[in-house]
């Protein structure tokens, strides 16, 4: 039997609807991500993002917006949304290197709201290098480094 952490369990309590608030102090979410706080609503976040992922040349693959499909049930939810994105310069020599990260990209940006704010997290290059057995440092620290830079750009008044 699989044992999960408090905070993975919280976290899909999160995702899932089921009208869990975390705590302000504690919106760290699962092992492996990166959580920080934005001066934005998740939507508005979310849209920053995207306009400079774009302007950057990364793909935009899909947003998923779970309030609208917990609306779409006869429930009620924070906006929460993930968009999911990638640049095959960076994924593809990861990929060739250890074919399992594949599950992990095209990367996704989760946002959403709680009590606490407006939140963004995504999964640190780092643990899926470590979660994969990849090698690829350059690479992982390019994106390691793009990450940080475009989700600091959209969660921040300039």
């Amino acid at each position: 039997m699989r044992h999960f952490t408090r905070n993975a369990v919280l976290t899909v309590c999160l995702i899932l609807g089921l009208g869990l608030a975390i705590p302000a102090g504690t919106a760290a979410a699962g092992e492996g991500m990166i959580v920080k706080k934005s001066q934005f609503g998740a939507v508005e976040t979310l849209d920053r993002f995207e306009k400079i992922a774009k302007s950057k040349g990364i793909t935009v693959f899909a947003r998923i917006d779970h309030a609208a499909g917990a609306g779409r049930v006869g429930h009620t939810m924070a906006p929460t949304q993930v968009l999911i994105f990638g640049n095959p310069k960076m994924g593809t020599p990861l990929m060739r290197a250890t074919r399992s990260i594949a599950i992990d990209l095209p990367l996704k940006l989760l946002a959403w709201e709680d009590d606490g704010g407006s939140w963004i997290a995504y999964n640190d290059p780092d643990y899926l290098a470590k979660r994969h057995g990849n090698t690829v440092n350059e690479v992982l620290a390019k994106m390691a480094g793009t990450l940080d830079k475009l989700t600091n750009a959209a969660i921040t008044k300039q």
